[in-house]
């Protein structure tokens, strides 16, 4: 096809020496992507197919057409670089219901949508106003992600993937609805297919993820590092075309449930499919429905298919070779792609049919070769065992905070590599993008054969949505808030202060919650265990010292949550997690091995326990001769944990008051003495206005060398 312009379809760096040339860059990057994009819906021969659902999980090409001239606007006022809107009701139209869904969970709104030449004339409006927002905004260099200039690269990228995602569906519109066109011409090149083999490939240490020094836009989930050992394994030569795959449907292979996880057997069921979604089979016959026509099926072309079928393909390649098959990682497409020693923006041609370079389809499986590899990036995207998840560090971009987190849930698997119509970030080594197992993209698959486990080579860090999980997270190791220190390092501290420890052997955080003072006592005892009665708190930890990464939505106000994450490494502990036990327990009625400890630390604790002097009594049999007992709570009693008849104070007693520090000195007071008593605040957050403040009695109670 004749070449697209380069400003269509590759990123643009942001280094520069000269502030109005990259201006010129940026303004050429953003018309060139607009015209690209409204190229591709010029395939359309008729305003009746915009309104078509052609795609049943995705809105019509009407709201496609639409959706990215929205996203600039309602950016930019989210930004605060514009004071006004051009049309409210289209950027609240077009503005939402992009992810794909469930199969059997299709969103049946019936909307009013405008005409296409309303929308067209929306698109022409948008465009005058964001080359004006170009020719006006500040430009330092290099352009950062605070930038104004980072917005309009957002926008552009966003037009990018819908460029990608838009003629997924126009793929799917019926043949009489779309004209060919010079401007996206398919491969002529369609013949039988190699035959495909398995070649060896050396692991190696892997560490993936974008630095902010680089210098090319990126989406959140880029940034960050994570590092994974690789053990060496075979990964096949070509991408799996249509040729061997008809093998596995001629097989029998979509009834075969054998070859199905119980995912893709409830897929199957539910859609009845018995061949991919761009195949058809007339009179006997295999045809492919490609951009705009339909052909005999080209053997030699990489096969389109969701990831549930490419497994299912994988399972029976397994049976039929009796190996080890399975679809690759992204840790492993990294080591095929180190055969690539270039880069887009970078590279004078783009070494795969990748950034509409050559054709608008896909083209023969063993057209690109390197190092022997056919397809590493470009012809389909190659979809991976990888559910897609942040890299340590990860932080959402505040003016786009849910590109990437809603698929942190172990549904969305990574495709890598790009096909023949990924533009910009798309086709740069660092993207990472991520459907539903279930989905179409131009996608494909190669396999490996290989005995590593794929979740040795990920992560998966969702994020905790549990309301009160998530407030005791923020609790603990998030913000200080109206200069009150945070409650479980400055209740460790303290009680430090007042005692002399002459061993620092043992200690218990009883009533650890999420874990974080347990962490502080590690700092100064060989051994911390951190037990708490609720497994849900005790995973919280549990996790955290696993992981080395913790993250956590928080209400900021009524439907709207921001996204935390917390490290160990931030917060100075990542030496600490050989020190720490977390378990679940009940304080009333620990394990014999919990004891010999030289401090016990107990922490808005009592005021919980339905019989809290029956762990008072016992308290004393877990502690070395000299070590201390140190309780701090609000004293909050409530029936709902502790029946009134188990209150340590907050009562009258022969008709006077009696405190809970008189019933915590009359229960102890045989086996320790009171050492100090101390006021320690804290405030916990409901929502970014909304915020509990109290205050704990820290009491500090030595246990006595004998019982006299």
């Amino acid at each position: 096809m004749d070449k697209v312009p380069t400003f269509a379809t590759r990123t643009i760096a942001l280094t520069g020496d000269d502030i109005e040339h990259k201006r010129h860059e940026l303004k050429l990057a953003f018309n060139h992507t607009w015209e690209l994009y409204e190229s591709l819906f010029s395939v359309v021969n008729n305003d009746n197919a915009y309104f078509v659902k052609a795609e049943p999980l995705r809105h019509p090409l009407i709201f496609y057409f639409g959706h990215t001239a929205t996203f600039y606007i309602n950016k930019l006022k989210l930004g605060k670089y514009i004071d006004q809107r051009i049309n409210p009701h289209f950027e609240s139209m077009f503005a939402i219901g992009v992810d794909e869904m469930s199969w059997d969970d299709l969103d049946e709104t019936h909307y009013q949508w405008p005409s296409v030449a309303e929308v067209q004339q929306y698109r022409n409006d948008v465009k005058d106003l964001v080359n004006k927002v170009i020719d006006e905004l500040p430009l330092t260099l290099p352009i950062n992600d605070n930038d104004p200039a980072w917005v309009i690269l957002m926008g552009i990228e966003h037009e990018r993937i819908h460029l990608e995602t838009s003629s997924v569906i126009i793929r799917q519109l019926p043949l009489g609805d779309v004209t060919p066109s010079p401007l996206w011409p398919s491969c002529p090149d369609m013949h039988t297919a190699p035959e495909n083999r398995l070649l060896s490939v050396s692991g190696g240490h892997v560490t993936l993820g974008k630095t902010e020094e680089e210098n090319t836009y990126g989406w959140d989930n880029e940034y960050g590092s994570q590092s994974y050992q690789v053990a060496g394994f075979k990964a096949s030569k070509y991408l799996v075309s249509n040729q061997e795959y008809l093998a596995f449907v001629k097989a029998d292979g979509y009834r075969h449930l054998r070859y199905w996880d119980d995912e893709g057997k409830a897929w199957l069921a539910y859609t009845q499919a018995t061949m991919p979604r761009f195949w058809r089979k007339k009179d006997g016959q295999w045809f492919q429905r490609n951009l705009t026509a339909e052909t005999p099926l080209p053997l030699n072309w990489p096969v389109e298919v969701n990831q549930l079928e490419a497994k299912a393909f994988c399972n029976w390649k397994a049976e039929q070779e009796q190996l080890s098959i399975r679809l690759l990682t992204e840790a492993e497409w990294y080591l095929l792609r180190q055969n690539i020693d270039s880069d887009s923006p970078q590279w004078d041609e783009a070494p795969g049919n990748i950034e509409l370079g050559y054709y608008a389809s896909s083209c023969p499986v063993d057209r690109f070769e390197h190092e022997g590899f056919c397809d590493i990036i470009g012809n389909v995207w190659q979809w991976t065992e990888t559910s897609i998840d942040g890299f340590q560090g990860f932080r959402v971009h505040p003016l786009y905070d849910d590109f990437s987190t809603p698929t942190f849930d172990g549904k969305h698997n990574l495709i890598k590599g790009g096909s023949w119509i990924s533009t910009g970030n798309e086709s740069i080594k660092a993207s990472r993008y991520a459907f539903r197992r279930h989905f179409y993209q131009h996608a494909g698959f190669r396999y490996v054969e290989s005995h590593q486990a794929p979740e040795t080579m990920a992560s998966l860090n969702v994020y905790e949505t549990d309301e009160l999980i998530s407030q005791y997270l923020e609790f603990h190791y998030g913000n200080e808030y109206f200069s009150v220190p945070n409650f479980c390092t400055h209740g460790v501290k303290a009680c430090l202060q007042e005692i002399q420890l002459t061993h620092h052997h043992r200690a218990l955080d009883i009533g650890c919650s999420v874990g974080r003072a347990s962490f502080e006592l590690a700092k100064v005892f060989d051994h911390v265990d951190g037990i708490d009665f609720s497994a849900r708190f005790i995973q919280q930890a549990y996790s955290l010292t696993e992981q080395g990464e913790k993250r956590y939505t928080i209400r900021t106000e009524g439907d709207l949550v921001e996204f935390k994450c917390v490290t160990l490494a931030e917060l100075g502990y990542q030496h600490l997690t050989g020190k720490i036990n977390f378990v679940q327990g009940d304080a009333c009625n620990l394990k014999p091995q919990f004891s010999h400890y030289d401090l016990i630390y107990a922490s808005n604790l009592i005021d919980r326990l339905g019989n809290p002097k029956q762990f008072l009594n016992s308290i004393h049999q877990r502690l070395n001769p000299g070590g201390y007992l140190v309780i701090a709570s609000p004293y909050t009693w409530l029936e709902e944990y502790t029946n009134k008849e188990n209150w340590l104070g907050g009562i009258k007693v022969n008709g006077e008051n009696f405190t809970t520090l008189d019933g915590l000195t009359e229960t102890l007071i045989s086996h320790f003495e009171l050492i100090a008593v101390k006021e320690i605040p804290f405030v916990i957050r409901e929502t970014k206005r909304k915020f509990q403040h109290s205050v704990s009695e820290m009491t500090i109670w030595r246990k006595r060398d004998s019982n006299h």
